[in-house]
């Protein structure tokens, strides 16, 4: 099944190949939805830059969202050159010259261990002496898991993201205006649902002495079949119930069935089946087909056998494993056609590598309604030489 229903008829020779190009008529749609969620619920919602950072698309999020989330000291100096809004900053581990810019640029900074939020009370009171006041917060793990990959899976056995509910025992909160949890990844509302009721029952002694709850990302709130209405009223039920202010960070959601990546076949060798070589890479630009793993939707394609022709598809590269997968065609597959991978916008552009040299794929954006197509960015030699030395 295809996602991206704007790209059916897109003709992928008006990009250079490789090329990510964006429908910003999806993302803008994806937007208002959200910004429907935060006007209802009376949330705040805030766009995870981690997912998906296209900055020349930023001027649509200053319309509709209420800041961005950042994973740290880069993220956080996009958001403030681009984004506006509100910057509230997480990370597994500070360290002190990141964090003291940080505090700079942060109206929420979120820690993930007692032990560094205790460590860096001087820094913390130095900043607060040159007026500089983030609120301060804490990311707890609910300890409840709702992930079917352990990888992807922050509430898995040993995980380092959050603080167990043990370890709030006996600390002292002073300073602490919130609670962060991530939890979730490209899930309907129910397993918010469960996770929001393991943590009131666990975190019920904790949870009334804060100002602001966040809920994270992994809320595939702009997916078809997510249940919107639910989500407002049990935002607006625990809001009231904590009076605290509610935070929601969507990452995928907010680029979700908005992009494709175009790729050219190279070439078409035989070695006990057909095979297909082009010029787009799983490793080094769809990594998570092969973390996840999941299988990339090609448009006008088949899962192998299912139309007449069948082909290998996969990458330059010398790993043996850059497979992309198997796919079927109405007809052959020719030297310098192109193909288009489908929703490949969200931890896809943001997780790209310049391995074996690999070019990166071109950026575009396209609009559906007005048929204007930009190329905002194309890359060379240089962007793998400056990541070297």
């Amino acid at each position: 099944m295809i996602n991206s229903l704007t790209f059916k008829n897109f003709d992928a020779s008006r990009v250079p190949s490789p090329c990510f190009v964006i429908d910003e008529v999806v993302i803008e749609n994806n937007l208002k939805l959200l910004k429907r969620v935060q006007d209802e619920s009376g949330a705040k919602v805030l766009a995870a830059l981690k997912a998906f950072s296209c900055w020349s698309l930023a001027p649509l999020y200053k319309k509709y969202l209420s800041g961005v989330c950042a994973s740290g000291l880069h993220e956080a100096l996009l958001g403030e050159e681009y984004y506006g809004g509100e910057i509230h900053t997480y990370s597994a581990a500070y360290k002190a010259e990141d964090l003291n810019q940080i505090c700079e640029l942060s109206e929420h900074v979120i820690f993930n261990s007692f032990a560094q939020w205790q460590r860096f009370q001087p820094l913390l009171k130095q900043k607060a002496e040159q007026g500089f006041k983030p609120n301060f917060g804490l990311r707890i793990n609910p300890e409840h898991s709702e992930g079917d990959v352990e990888l992807y899976d922050p509430c898995a056995a040993c995980s380092r993201l959050g603080i167990p509910r043990a370890q709030f025992d006996k600390q002292d909160l002073s300073g602490i205006s919130g609670l962060h949890f991530h939890s979730l990844c490209e899930q309907l509302f129910e397993p918010l649902e469960r996770t929001l009721d393991s943590i009131e029952l666990n975190f019920s002694d904790i949870l009334p002495q804060m100002e602001w709850v966040n809920f994270g990302g992994g809320h595939w709130i702009t997916a078809p079949d997510y249940d919107i209405d639910k989500l407002i009223q049990r935002i607006k039920d625990f809001s009231e119930k904590y009076q605290v202010q509610v935070y929601l960070e969507p990452g995928e959601a907010v680029a979700i069935h908005s992009g494709v990546l175009v790729c050219e076949v190279l070439d078409l060798p035989h070695n006990g089946r057909p095979l297909a070589i082009v010029d787009c890479s799983a490793t080094c630009h769809m990594p998570d087909t092969l973390e996840m793993p999941y299988r990339a939707e090609l448009l006008n394609a088949g899962e192998q056998g299912k139309k007449a022709f069948s082909y290998r598809l996969g990458s330059t590269t010398c790993l043996a494993g850059d497979v992309i997968g198997d796919y079927s065609f109405d007809q052959p597959l020719e030297i310098g056609q192109r193909l288009m991978f489908d929703d490949q916008s969200h931890y896809t552009m943001v997780k790209t590598t310049t391995f074996n040299g690999i070019k990166l794929p071109s950026i575009a954006l396209w609009n559906s309604e007005s048929d204007q197509l930009t190329i905002v960015r194309e890359f060379g030699y240089d962007d793998f030489k400056n990541r070297l030395s």
